[in-house]
């Protein structure tokens, strides 16, 4: 299929699926990484895939491709030296759409939320119905266990996302997939680091609707104002609106408090009853926007209701770590403010949650800018108390948040500190929710060994 490649940056989730999926087409595939840590250095070994550690210009291979990830800057004596050296190279998306999509039907899930769980969801129903569906996913699927698949059916589901492909090419990575299928999930500001503002974002969207074909399905989140201003600067493909009781395709209309039993309705008519493991209305959501994306691609949404009740999610969205005397640690990926604030809902909504104690590291550059530090207290609202990583070098004060959760907040500038307070705030039947992107410095093992020191004696 194509020639050998060496990936620069094969430590992240997107180009260590890039990598796995050049493996299993059979292409020879090496890569380095600053740092490399679970789950992806344990994938790439499952794959064969040889790394190493630290980026040196004498590592890159004269016989073979380099594919650029987006952590690589000029200045950098690699980057330079694969300049200076003349070879070839593209970036991690560019690479993906010419060696692996090429021919596929691309279904595509962009969106600020929910991307990771609306692929997982949409790459089950379609494996679960028979169609071995290719993927590349931002996280880890509890169904599957490893975060792409090649697989052998014309069908590849992406996330597709916004953010930026390689210094070389700052457009977002998905204008590159020429999806048959895309939904639209939701959209707000977000990666203040590289969009001056929401507008900048709604551009590249709109980007990415002038490659889908007139024959293939948008699918769009009737509740998201934001994307409708994205449709009205043109479109040339058929519509779906999807969301609420109200939007006209596809609804949901919950039968419980949590959300985890809920009643889909296409056209007005009610086509059947998902009962699942997951709650929040905002994964209702995701729900009919994988169920109609499956549909577009053959599964009947019957059947697709049925597959659903089996689904059981993704790692790090609301993923128990474990349980120590009556209390639960929760690790979640949340990041953003809206994320925050419909992660906590639906944990209040299931009843048996106690009280919700959340540690967050803000990690993402949007976080540590401050872009949302005027809406992160309302969003941690259903907190009963709030333990935040404050590092002293983000580019925020945090007495804002200090006045709108009063002692609710606890801020400390090491992990351990913030996990000794959590520790001992912490009582039969809380939940700890551990909200970061990153690995927030091992902070949900340390809690949990603690726990097990305070409650059980250190076993």
């Amino acid at each position: 299929m194509s020639g050998p490649i060496h990936v620069l940056g094969i430590g992240g989730t997107f180009m260590g699926g890039v990598a796995q999926l050049a493996a299993a087409a059979g292409i020879r595939v090496s890569g380095v990484d600053e740092n490399l840590y679970p789950p992806m250095d344990g994938q790439l070994r499952q794959a064969g895939i040889p790394f190493r550690e630290g980026y040196r210009p004498e590592d890159l291979p004269g016989d073979a491709r380099i594919v650029v990830g987006n952590v690589m800057r000029r200045g950098m004596p690699v980057v330079e030296a694969m300049l200076d050296r003349g070879l070839e190279y593209s970036s991690g998306p560019q690479w993906l759409a010419e060696r692996i999509l090429h021919g596929r039907w691309v279904l595509a899930v962009a969106g600020t939320h929910g991307k990771t769980t609306t692929s997982s969801m949409l790459a089950f129903l379609l494996d679960r119905a028979g169609l071995d569906p290719g993927f590349l996913i931002g996280g880890v699927p509890r169904d599957f266990g490893v975060s792409a698949r090649l697989g052998s059916g014309p069908f590849f589901v992406i996330e597709a996302d916004e953010y930026d492909c390689a210094f070389f090419d700052k457009r977002a990575k998905f204008v590159h997939y020429r999806p048959r299928t895309l939904v639209l999930n939701n959209l707000e500001y977000d990666h203040a680091d590289i969009y001056p503002d929401l507008a900048s974002i709604q551009r590249q969207f709109h980007h990415l609707l002038r490659t889908v074909p007139g024959q293939g399905l948008i699918l769009t989140n009737a509740d998201s104002p934001a994307l409708d201003q994205v449709l009205e600067q043109g479109c040339w493909t058929p519509v779906q609106r999807f969301g609420g009781g109200t939007a006209p395709d596809m609804a949901a209309r919950a039968l419980d408090a949590q959300a985890s039993r809920f009643e889909v309705l296409a056209d007005g008519r009610a086509v059947g009853q998902v009962h699942w493991a997951l709650s929040g209305e905002h994964n209702m959501a995701n729900a009919l926007a994988a169920l109609g994306a499956a549909r577009h691609a053959g599964v009947a949404l019957e059947q697709g209701i049925e597959i659903l009740a089996r689904f059981t999610g993704v790692r790090r969205r609301q993923e128990l770590r474990g349980e120590v005397g009556g209390i639960r640690v929760i690790d979640d990926f949340a990041h953003h403010p809206t994320a925050i604030r419909l992660t906590l809902a639906g944990l209040r909504a299931s009843g048996d949650a106690g009280r919700l104690l959340v540690a967050l590291e803000p990690r993402s550059n949007t976080m540590r800018m401050g872009v949302h530090a005027d809406t992160l207290g309302a969003s941690l609202a259903q907190a009963d108390g709030v333990y935040l990583l404050w590092p002293g070098t983000l580019d925020w004060s945090p007495q804002g948040l200090r006045s709108e959760l009063g002692d609710r907040l606890t801020i400390g500038a090491q992990v351990p500190e913030l996990v000794a307070a959590v520790a001992a705030a912490a009582r039969p039947g809380d939940s700890v929710v551990i909200m970061s992107n990153g690995g927030f410095g091992g902070f949900h093992d340390a809690l949990l060994q603690r726990l097990r020191e305070k409650w059980d004696g250190g076993r």
